[in-house]
């Protein structure tokens, strides 16, 4: 049975004092606050600026932090802006400032998130089998936005390269991806952004991700994971909907979902090491 760790994508928002935060917590006190109450949190700082080594070494280094682990984005220069003479450089760069995290064992996966542009053809699989390459040994994740992708040839590849497949929770609206949970890797990884259909086309994420999941809603999240859960060694989901503190409400709530469940029980990360 898999290990779940659910946490959310991002965590230094001033909007959440009050909600996950006291009042008056001042920005530096967060991360420790955070992993309080989550096990995992998903980096997305990364994806407009490049990460340095002292950044990550801090982070996993704070007091209160000691046994929180990470998924971070990878940066924008390599899936939305790239630059076909300089991308390379920037992945040595990005490697070298994961290495702080590599060495205390806190890197869950690093996240390639593709716009809705990057369609099925030639020039993107090709970079994307290079990206892939370069990153050979680090734990992948790729999150389509293209519901081009959603095939079986691009599965069995990245079962061959033990790269998972990111499930996304997401509007139902064309040419956003079908719900697709399905383990290529011994990693299993959900990204929920909230169903706004109204707002999701937005160029404002605050509206786009503005949202929250109801009690069913959350329900159906539960069954998704339960049929996975025996085909991975571990399960991380991410609440990406971060507007006002909902995706704080809604991993809470999942977690007690999870826990209350009368055919399964989450596993915390203690209890699968006393059962190894």
């Amino acid at each position: 049975m898999a290990v779940i760790d659910i946490g959310t994508s991002g965590y230094s928002y001033n909007e959440w004092v009050g909600v996950l935060y006291p009042p008056k917590t001042k920005q530096e006190g967060f991360l420790g606050l955070y992993a309080a109450e989550f096990s995992t949190v998903e980096l997305n700082f990364s994806y407009y600026a490049m990460p340095t080594p002292e950044q990550l070494r801090r982070m996993a280094e704070t007091e209160g932090a000691e046994t929180l682990r990470y998924s971070i984005k990878a940066p924008q220069a390599l899936t939305h802006k790239v630059d076909p003479h300089k991308w390379k450089d920037e992945v040595k760069t990005y490697l070298t400032a994961l290495e702080p995290l590599r060495e205390k064992e806190k890197l869950e996966a690093v996240l390639f998130q593709f716009p809705y542009s990057f369609h099925y053809e030639a020039d993107s699989r090709r970079h994307l089998a290079n990206l892939l390459t370069e990153f050979d040994g680090i734990p992948c994740a790729v999150e389509f936005r293209n519901n081009d992708w959603n095939s079986n040839r691009v599965i069995d590849e990245f079962k061959k390269r033990k790269v998972t497949y990111v499930s996304t929770d997401l509007p139902d609206l064309k040419g956003l991806p079908h719900v697709l949970d399905v383990c290529t890797s011994s990693l299993f990884y959900l990204r929920l952004h909230g169903r706004n259909t109204e707002k999701w086309w937005d160029s404002d994420s605050r509206t786009r991700y503005d949202y929250l999941y109801s009690k069913e809603e959350l329900d159906g999240v539960v069954q998704r994971i339960k049929r996975i859960v025996v085909k991975a060694d571990k399960v991380l989901v991410y609440f990406n909907n971060h507007a006002r503190g909902q995706a704080v409400k809604n991993a809470k709530k999942l977690k007690e979902l999870l826990a209350a469940s009368d055919d399964y029980k989450m596993d915390s990360r203690e209890d699968a090491e006393a059962q190894s």
